[in-house]
């Protein structure tokens, strides 16, 4: 009986050496990818550095940072710094709207743990076609236009057309005063009103917008008596 026991346990084991042989060789990725695992676990980087403009040495901002052939990856933060982990051997690829994409390949024979470096971009200039912008839509209305225009009036012609009465009146009359003027207008009110604090207040006969509004109201006739309605 003691025999058969042992003749038993050792099959057992000699099958179970056998199916562990048998299953390395049919899964060998398994084995190798815990290896590989391990190892690129010690080999990681971390990659820290800043994105500077060519021209200005300026720092570049919101920089996507990609590892090339993944979707790992970071961007600069507002001063152009940025930091990632990545394997020797990496590419990365510097990817910004108004530069030009730069790459950059992380040494394969480091043996830090810690890298930096300083990568610069150049500004990509598109150069435009020029463009012509005519005040008319067409060449026909702009010929239109140049044979209907009126050159006979002379310099003087127009000087006496805008130094006419009736025009300097409407001017006089509509043109109201400009910022700088009002704000005067407001401050000198306000240095006579504290110049004149506690006594009897002055009168304007030397201030020319009083007399222009007596003038103005006079005209008008807001000084005629009323009559009384019977």
């Amino acid at each position: 009986m003691k025999m058969k026991l042992n003749h038993i346990a050792v099959f057992f084991s000699l099958f179970c050496v056998m199916y562990s042989k048998v299953d390395a060789q049919t899964n060998p990725a398994k084995s190798t990818q815990t290896v590989i695992t391990k190892k690129s676990a010690n080999n990681l980087i971390q990659f820290s550095g800043v994105v500077l403009d060519k021209d200005s040495l300026t720092p570049v901002p919101l920089v996507a940072i990609i590892v090339s052939g993944t979707n790992h990856g970071t961007k600069t933060d507002f001063y152009g710094f940025f930091n990632l982990i990545v394997n020797p051997g990496d590419e990365l690829e510097f990817i910004s709207i108004q530069y030009k994409n730069a790459y950059y390949k992380v040494p394969d024979t480091l043996n830090n743990r810690y890298y930096s470096a300083i990568q610069i971009l150049v500004k990509d200039t598109v150069k435009l076609p020029a463009i012509e912008v005519y005040p008319w839509p067409s060449k026909d209305e702009f010929k239109k236009a140049f044979l209907t225009l009126n050159l006979n009036d002379t310099d003087l012609d127009r000087a006496d057309k805008n130094l006419q009465r009736d025009a300097l009146t409407y001017l006089e009359r509509n043109q109201t005063a400009s910022a700088s003027e009002n704000y005067r207008y407001v401050m000198q009110a306000y240095y006579t009103k504290v110049y004149s604090a506690g006594q009897q207040p002055s009168i304007s006969l030397l201030n020319p917008i009083a007399w222009a509004q007596f003038i103005d109201a006079w005209r008008k006739g807001k000084y005629k008596k009323k009559k009384d309605s019977k």
